[in-house]
Parts: C-alpha cells; sequence; structure tokens
C-alpha cells in the first residue's frame, strides 16, 4: 500500500474514516460506572480533557458511528486481551506504507473479536497526541528520532493505567529491542532487513546504525516467536542465527472486495503499471530505461516518496515524457482502476518483505514482471502468476515486459493464474495465525474461533 501524502491511501486512511468519532452514547458505560476510574478509557486525555457526555452532545452522528460499533466487540464482553504495538508510524503518518496496513488490518480484526489494543507511534505534522483509529488507540510519543528514546516512558505510563498481555513490536525499520525493557512477552512482526539496502535509501551513518541493529536481531531475538510475512524473511533470519522453529510465516492478506478484475477492458495502448513509494531502493529508474527501449509502451509511475525527483530526472534525460507518465500520489479509487487497467504491473525493487503490491495487482487479474529478489520471489511465481529477472538487468527487464505485452496468450494464461494465487490470501486467515501466536506467547490455549471472520 502506499503513503498518504505520498502515494494512494488505504480505504481506512482516506475520506470521512479519516478519523472514526466515538460510540453511540447508549453503548457506554453510565457514570457510576466509571466514577471509580478517573483514567478510564472514556475519559479524553489533553489540556482540557472532557467527559464523553461533553463530546456527544456536540457531535454530529454518521456511517462512521455504524463502522465504531461494527468493530466492536459485543456490550458487555470482557477485554480478552490488552496488546500493545510498537510501530514507528500509524495508518495516518503521511510516510505509512505496507507494514502499517498491514499492522492495521490485523489488529483491528482482533480488536473486533474483543482485544484491546494500543499502539505507541511517532509523531507528525497536524497529528492529535491521542485518537482511535479502526478501533486502535494510538499514542504519539514524539519526532522520528525523539520517538524511540521516549518509548520506554511511554511503555511505563501505558502499564501503569492497565496491565498488558503482550508486546507486538513490528519490526520493518528500525528494530526496538522490546525483549531489553519491556516485562511482558513480546512477539515480532518481521517485514524484511534492509541489510546493505539501507546504504541506497539513507545516509551514510543513519544506514551504519541501522545494519549493526540488525545485525544484533538474530542474537538479540534469539527465542522469541517471530512472524514473518514471507519465506524470504523466514530465510534472512535463519541465516543470522535465529531458530527457524521460533519463525512462522504468516503472509500478508488482501481485501478482495477492493481488489478484484474491473468491468472494462484493459487500456487502450500497452502499459506497465508501477505502484508503491518511490524510494532510491525500489528502482524505478531501471524502469524508465527498460521502457524506454519498447517504442509504443507506456509507463505510469503511482506513488511517491524521496525518489520521485529523480525519477523524473531520469524521464527527461531518456526523452520519454511522451510516454512515462509520472502521476504522484493517487487516491485508492484511482490505484484500484489503474491495476484493472495496466496490463503488466512492474516492480524492480532491490528488496522487499512482501510484494503486496504485485499481488494486488494480481486480484486484479494483472500479471508482474519484477527482480528476482527476497519478498517478491514470494509473491510472484516465475512463469505462472508472472516473471521474475534478474536484479539490475535491464535489458532482461525490458524483454521480459515486452513478451507479456506482445504475448496474447501468455498475458491472458498469467493474469488467469494470478487470480487464482491471490485468492489464497485474506486478512482473515492471516488474523486467525496472528492471534494464535500471541496465545502461544502469552502461555494460552489458541482460540482461533473468536478471531475468525472479523473483517
Amino acid at each position: 500500500m502506499l503513503a498518504a501524502g505520498g502515494a494512494p491511501r488505504h480505504p481506512a486512511r482516506a475520506g470521512p474514516l479519516e478519523r472514526l468519532r466515538l460510540p453511540d452514547r447508549d453503548d457506554l458505560p453510565g457514570l457510576e460506572a466509571r466514577a471509580s476510574h478517573p483514567r478510564a478509557a472514556d475519559h479524553l486525555h489533553g489540556p482540557r480533557a472532557r467527559r464523553i457526555e461533553d463530546v456527544e452532545a456536540h457531535r454530529a452522528r454518521g456511517p462512521v458511528d455504524r463502522l465504531v460499533a461494527a468493530c466492536r466487540a459485543p456490550a458487555g464482553t470482557a477485554v480478552r486481551r490488552r496488546i500493545l504495538l510498537l510501530n514507528e508510524r500509524d495508518l495516518h503518518h503521511p510516510q505509512a506504507g505496507g507494514a502499517e496496513v498491514h499492522c492495521f488490518e490485523i489488529f483491528r480484526r482482533l480488536v473486533a473479536a474483543g482485544d484491546e489494543v494500543t499502539l505507541l507511534a511517532s509523531d507528525f505534522a497536524g497529528a492529535s497526541p491521542e485518537e482511535m483509529v479502526q478501533g486502535i488507540r494510538v499514542r504519539r510519543v514524539g519526532s522520528r528520532f525523539g520517538y524511540y528514546a521516549r518509548l520506554p516512558a511511554a511503555y511505563r505510563r501505558l502499564r501503569r493505567e492497565a496491565p498488558l498481555d503482550v508486546v507486538v513490536e513490528d519490526l520493518n525499520k528500525f528494530p526496538f529491542f522490546a525483549r531489553l525493557w519491556v516485562r511482558e512477552p513480546v512477539v515480532v512482526l518481521a517485514h524484511h532487513l534492509f541489510g546493505r539496502t539501507a546504504f541506497r535509501q539513507v545516509a551514510f551513518p543513519i544506514a551504519a546504525a541501522t545494519v549493526a541493529a540488525e545485525w544484533l536481531v538474530p542474537r538479540l531475538y534469539r527465542g522469541l516467536p517471530v512472524v514473518a510475512v514471507s519465506p524470504s524473511t523466514r530465510d534472512e533470519l535463519a541465516r543470522g542465527g535465529l531458530r527457524p522453529t521460533d519463525v512462522r510465516v504468516i503472509p500478508n492478506g488482501l481485501d478482495h472486495t477492493h481488489y478484484r478484475p474491473g468491468p472494462g477492458p484493459r487500456a487502450a495502448s500497452p502499459t506497465v503499471l508501477v505502484l508503491g513509494r518511490v524510494e532510491p531502493y525500489k528502482r524505478v529508474d531501471l524502469l524508465v530505461d527498460a521502457v524506454a527501449a519498447l517504442p509504443g509502451v507506456r509507463l505510469v509511475v503511482a506513488g511517491t516518496g524521496t525518489g520521485l525527483g529523480a525519477v523524473r530526472a531520469r524521464v527527461a534525460a531518456r526523452g520519454v515524457e511522451d510516454r512515462v507518465e509520472v502521476r504522484g500520489a493517487v487516491d485508492e479509487e484511482e490505484k484500484v482502476r489503474l491495476l484493472q487497467t495496466a496490463h503488466v504491473a512492474a516492480s524492480a525493487s532491490e528488496k522487499e518483505g512482501w510484494g503486496l503490491t504485485v499481488l494486488e495487482a494480481a486480484a486484479c487479474g494483472t500479471p508482474a514482471v519484477a527482480t528476482d529478489v527476497p519478498g517478491l520471489r514470494d509473491a510472484v511465481r516465475d512463469g505462472e502468476t508472472g516473471l521474475l529477472v534478474p536484479p539490475g538487468d535491464v535489458p532482461a527487464l525490458a524483454a521480459a515486459l515486452r513478451r507479456v505485452l506482445e504475448d496474447d496468450a501468455l498475458r491472458e494464461r498469467l493474469g488467469a493464474a494470478a487470480l487464482r494465487w491471490a485468492a489464497r490470501f485474506t486478512w482473515d486467515s492471516a488474523a486467525v495465525e496472528v492471534s494464535a501466536v500471541l496465545d502461544e506467547a502469552r502461555g494460552a490455549v489458541p482460540d482461533r474461533a473468536a478471531v475468525a471472520g472479523r473483517a
């Protein structure tokens, strides 16, 4: 998924769902029941904290209220588990991406099953210190770098309010090493390790610190239950020293009511789509070079990021402004339309945790051409749902694109198989399996039935 302000928004980040309102009055406990809990969840923390009754009297009601009610456990249901999430970004962060979509898709379903979930995330311009997003309480505790320093204190404040059952570390950027400073059981959600690609993405000191921290991950995380989003991530962690028995692969899911084949025809001219954040390690520049060698082929780049300026410069340098459209950010509706009308989705990335965007394309019946690297090789089945090429090889990339675009029978076969392949992945099944890991970490018997179907 692409980040807000820099890429297509996930449905939960757009329009009227931008910020969830409070539940209806009839579902709230009475004042008497709350009187002995001055810091209970019905009290809005802040410089002018007010009781919900004050807020209720001055707010509008609408479809968002019904969504909140649908995501809540039935009235009177006790909290199953109190879960703390650690992720530098939340779903509203301007740089939120696939890891954040994964986090919210999984844990909003656990909220619906009766869990209480709090996310400690970093701050950003215009953000509230605390808000409810998809039923998950988001607390923002500092800017990007100050965030890591302030996390332990924020954690201690949170556990003083109510006991926690399990802490989930979302490992997709800089490691938290939560087991060194939390008391509860820790579960790790591992998307991918940056490794040497960090030096292409950020300044040398930050990249060096990231690589050093990732070197410590297998050593300090040994013995913890780890959920990897792909076999490639599992293998990478195992090579670093984690026991394979500690790592369970639970792939990302898809919303099949949203991503599905379109009602209309494909684009009039052969079209290649690049969808995702435009970062240096994504190597969109190589796709510009490949399409430049294919007369009559269009390239659409949908998304933004730190590498967008370099991509526009590459387009100008190759003289293909008439065939390469750098769209920047697009909304979710346009994102789906692009996936449904493109002839092929492409990724030349050097590394991914899981190729979510190419799998979203597959759910729309669109085959992929991608580099044979971790993450992408898990999401694309070479020769069956798309074609894989060696990383950094522009001639091979161009040849694979030409083959799919010119061979109608091949393209139809790949697209049909991609659609069948994508049908295997759902957020419901992913949430059930993650929930079971959380139970096992606490020494409890997994209750899969409590989570199943909590969309």
